[in-house]
């Protein structure tokens, strides 16, 4: 069994921004495998399942805000019995990566993102993560937290939906497999 867990903040007015990058991916994912979500208070998340070739697969995202979002993935672990340093890919924004540009890190410190730092304190530091940048030239104009709290604009949408997320998709796919994962890989 896999669990593919996102990171973002719900509601309909944080879904279209950078920090949710996590769960625009997912929710890709979810939609070409026919996956549907459905609330799962007692793993503070909205939860679909799906298998590819037998191998049971869990998608989450949190319920809770993008910082508190270990408290759900320890939840998922601890009622599926999962081992984090083979069964859990985190997918995450990453604001020291240039858009789309992806990243897999088998472990490691939160870097400064508190999502993570949440995870690694209810996790541990040893897990999948899928880092998928989110750093354009507007980042240099405001602060960090209005930047990752702002819109997408059109064409990182564009970007994402017709490149970022068919990648996305395929590194999800290898993971669950167990194929060779790529480390980084910039779509610019």
């Amino acid at each position: 069994m896999k669990l593919i867990f996102a990171q973002g903040n719900p509601g309909l007015e944080y879904y279209y921004t950078r920090h949710n990058v996590g769960f625009l991916c997912l929710d890709a994912f979810a939609e070409e495998r026919g996956a549907t979500y459905s609330s799962k208070p007692k793993f503070l998340a909205v939860v679909a399942e799906t298998s590819i070739n037998g191998e049971k697969v869990i998608l989450a995202k949190p319920t809770t805000f993008y910082n508190e979002s270990g408290r759900s993935a320890r939840a998922l672990m601890d009622f599926y019995k999962l081992d984090p340093a083979t069964d859990i890919l985190v997918l995450h924004d990453e604001l020291a990566l240039p858009f789309g540009t992806l990243r897999i890190r088998d472990r490691g410190s939160d870097a400064g993102n508190n999502g993570i730092k949440s995870l690694n304190a209810h996790l541990g530091e040893n897990y999948h993560r899928l880092r998928i940048g989110i750093a354009s030239e507007q980042r240099s104009q405001i602060a960090d937290v209005d930047f990752v709290l702002a819109r997408l604009s059109q064409d990182e949408m564009l970007l994402l939906t017709k490149t970022i997320q068919p990648q996305v998709n395929q590194i999800i796919q290898d993971f669950i497999l167990g194929q060779h994962v790529i480390t980084s890989h910039s779509l610019l």
